[in-house]
């Protein structure tokens, strides 16, 4: 087997260097070392290595700068496997970096790694095309794609009312095939209208509006959303 090349990029020169000498033992090829998240892009830029392993919260300001380098990098290099290990579990970013295609890509937490044999694989598993994504972090995702989803705010009849506003259907229509009062349908659209945070305005068609949100995908916007800027 041909030996696999890693960028390895962390601040703290202590962890670097103990995942550095666990790699070398495993028969990786350290191709360089960085401690900020843009000595990490130019590594890579350099190198070209089969997988970077990054933390997220890096230099200058220790926030997010290492999880917005490994989205560039998956952006810039998408044959390079990107493995983010931190002891912080960030969800801001996170879609972004999978972006719909889980190859070649990784999240782990370090205190959740139970061994040196879990992390090597992991390693070799991102660098070779694989996914690995630690079970809290898939958890935390689905917690807040519930919160942040609009239309997970409706009742199931007020969805049921939605999907037939999308289909052009008028008031009337809606009571015909529900088999419910007009007053019924009314007070369920104003509802809908509520708890989608569509105010009236002189401006918009809040049926119209209710109507994008029920067909636009949350995972688009969202991905949209956290995008970082160029």
């Amino acid at each position: 087997m041909a030996e696999l090349t890693v960028v390895l990029a962390d601040d703290a020169i202590l962890i670097r260097e103990a995942l550095a000498d666990v790699l070398r033992r495993a028969q990786f090829r350290i191709c360089a070392q960085a401690g900020d998240a843009e000595g990490l892009c130019d590594a890579v830029e350099t190198h070209r290595p089969d997988v970077v392993v990054a933390d997220i919260r890096m230099p200058p300001t220790h926030q997010l700068e290492g999880l917005v380098a490994a989205i560039d990098i998956r952006r810039r290099h998408p044959g390079i496997g990107v493995l983010v290990l931190s002891q912080h579990l960030e969800t801001q970013f996170l879609p972004t970096l999978l972006d719909g295609n889980p190859r070649g890509v990784g999240y782990l937490l370090k205190e959740r790694v139970t061994g040196i044999g879990t992390f090597v694989d992991a390693v070799r598993q991102v660098a070779t095309g694989g996914c690995v994504i630690d079970p809290q972090v898939v958890a935390q995702l689905m917690r807040v794609r519930r919160r942040a989803d609009p239309l997970a705010r409706l009742s199931d009849r007020e969805r049921e009312i939605l999907a037939l506003m999308a289909q052009g259907r008028s008031n009337q229509a809606i009571c015909d095939q529900l088999v419910l009062t007009k007053k019924t349908v009314e007070t369920h659209i104003r509802n809908i209208m509520l708890r989608l945070d569509l105010q009236p305005e002189p401006d918009d068609h809040r049926r119209v509006l209710a109507v994008l949100t029920y067909l636009r995908p949350w995972s688009e916007d969202t991905y949209r959303a956290t995008l970082p800027p160029h």
